[in-house]
């Protein structure tokens, strides 16, 4: 019995039990199983084949296969559960984005703006079709990571049944929430920009992160990002090189493949019950738009009026940041092209710019952004080479990015949450606080993967060698070994000025904690004088 392929779900695990048709040419039909790797072996004369693969709880599917190949076949199932992602991601006001939902069953869908609290914008409508759970969508075989998933392109040409949603006139972000008719509920962001700038402020939701954490379809920036392997995996903790490498080094290689932006987000789910105020469960949400959202809530409910941009409408050049005196970052702005760094330094050095840095971990690895919606991370070789010669992954390829934020991120402290310490109570950033020299603020948070403070998760400090010579500390977090953020501020000749909050858990604070709140407030009105 020959190996023809393996057989693996949107996670690259391997699929046990999964029955597949070969169908030749002549209509001869071979019948095989998968076995516990994922493999698929049958005895096949060469020639062209047409395959029929079906298992319990995913989405059967028709392909084809030509033998002998190469290389073994891999055969992709996605499993009997919703998900959906709207196409494109990011958009301006007026325009307007497909929803590609995967669904075992009718579903509804409706447009929700996340602000203040949620609000329902509109109900789209309820979507099934005549034909037996033609809700199912198909992915394409092999690693659809580079390629992106494709989905609503099987199928769905019919003009009448098209699944398009208008942008509303109100920048923000937005959410697309599909319910099935069981009550099996996803949500999916849709960042819908300005279609011209109305505000004083830009904030950019940091999507270049989400797609470096997205791991749909096995691979992420943390998960095989040098590439699928030959073989699925069958358990991570034996196979993946992250579990192996007793130095803990994934990034082995120098050249990295893409990873399309075409792809569901299952990382930036927001519970259906889920309010504001509500704690952050869960690993990815407390750093990525669900974070995000409770920036945006805490910005709307203090009065700042602000416009709301994906980096990757700044990094094809759609954001005009003349038009704004203040940009604001998230909780985790990780991934950035080289352009955007040089566009923002110029804004806030040359042209008078205020930058609000909310975040941790910040402008640490350059991202390439492709025609094709897929982002290429740059390591420049290997971590421990980075580690030993640079301050971050971004400054062995573009810049030290201190020297734009005043702070850079280093590991101590990582996977700590601790309050903050008043160090300047002197500043004008504490005016009004009554927070005094030595004060603790920042011990309240919805952060519930590291709970226990402002100050963590991952935590920046001021750079002796890169930061500007006048950056200013004004507070420091408690964490352990020296791991505290040190939040700065500086200002520039040309008028401009930088806050770095430092920490990753900063934003999951502003909500909860009146003295995070009185501080940033502070900062946003002194930056939009």
């Amino acid at each position: 019995m020959a190996l023809v392929g393996y057989v693996s779900d949107e996670r690259y695990l391997a699929l046990a039990g999964v029955h597949v048709e070969f169908i030749a040419a002549d209509g001869a039909s071979t019948a095989a199983l998968s076995r516990a790797s994922g493999a698929v072996h049958a005895e096949l004369p060469a020639g062209d084949y047409a395959v029929v693969l079906a298992k319990d709880g995913f989405g059967a599917k028709r392909g084809a296969v030509r033998l002998p190949a190469a290389q073994p076949h891999h055969f992709r199932l996605l499993p009997d559960r919703l998900w959906g992602y709207a196409w494109p991601k990011a958009v301006r006001a007026g325009e307007s984005a497909e929803f590609r939902v995967h669904s075992p069953e009718q579903y509804k869908v409706e447009l929700w703006r996340y602000g203040r609290d949620k609000s329902l914008i509109a109900p789209i409508g309820w979507y099934d079709e005549h034909g037996p759970r033609a809700t199912v969508q198909v992915s394409p075989d092999g690693d659809y990571t580079q390629g992106g998933v494709r989905w609503n392109s099987v199928g769905y040409a019919n003009p009448d049944h098209v699944q398009r949603v208008a942008a509303p006139a109100r920048s923000g972000l937005y959410y697309l929430h599909a319910k099935g008719e069981s009550g099996a509920f996803f949500s999916f962001p849709w960042v819908i920009a300005p279609e011209k700038p109305s505000a004083p402020i830009a904030v950019l939701a940091q999507d270049l992160t989400w797609n470096a954490y997205n791991n749909f379809g096995g691979r992420s920036n943390y998960i095989h990002p040098e590439g699928l392997p030959s073989t699925p995996t069958a358990n991570a903790r034996m196979e993946l090189s992250r579990y192996l490498d007793p130095a803990h080094s994934v990034y082995n290689v120098r050249d990295y493949p893409p990873l399309s932006m075409d792809r569901p987000e299952l990382i930036n789910h927001v519970p259906e019950g889920d309010r504001i105020a509500s704690p952050i469960e869960g690993r990815s949400p407390n750093h990525l738009a669900p974070a995000e959202w409770r920036l945006l809530g805490w910005m709307e409910r203090e009065g700042f009026a602000y416009d709301l941009y994906a980096e990757s409408q700044l990094a094809r050049g759609l954001v005009n940041l003349d038009a704004y005196r203040v940009v604001v970052t998230g909780p985790h702005p990780e991934y950035w092209t080289r352009g955007m760094y040089d566009q923002l330094k110029a804004w806030v050095h040359e042209r008078g710019g205020r930058l609000i840095y909310m975040g941790g971990n910040g402008l640490n690895c350059e991202a390439e952004l492709t025609d094709g919606d897929a982002t290429v991370v740059h390591h420049n070789g290997v971590a421990d080479e980075v580690r030993a010669n640079y301050e971050s992954r971004f400054h062995a390829r573009v810049a030290p990015e201190a020297q734009l934020l005043g702070v850079v991120y280093d590991r101590r402290g990582i996977m700590t949450a601790a309050p903050y310490e008043a160090r300047n109570a002197a500043h004008w950033a504490f005016e009004g606080t009554g927070l005094e020299q030595g004060a603790l603020f920042g011990q309240r948070s919805q952060h519930m993967r590291i709970p226990g403070g402002a100050s963590g998760h991952e935590t920046d400090k001021i750079s002796p060698a890169n930061s500007p010579p006048n950056v200013e500390l004004l507070a420091k977090g408690l964490n352990p070994d020296g791991g505290g953020a040190e939040m700065a501020v500086y200002e520039t000749p040309s008028g401009g000025a930088v806050f770095a909050a430092g920490s990753i858990c900063y934003v999951s604070s502003l909500w909860v904690d009146d003295g995070v709140s009185r501080v940033t407030a502070n900062v946003f009105r002194r930056f939009l004088r």
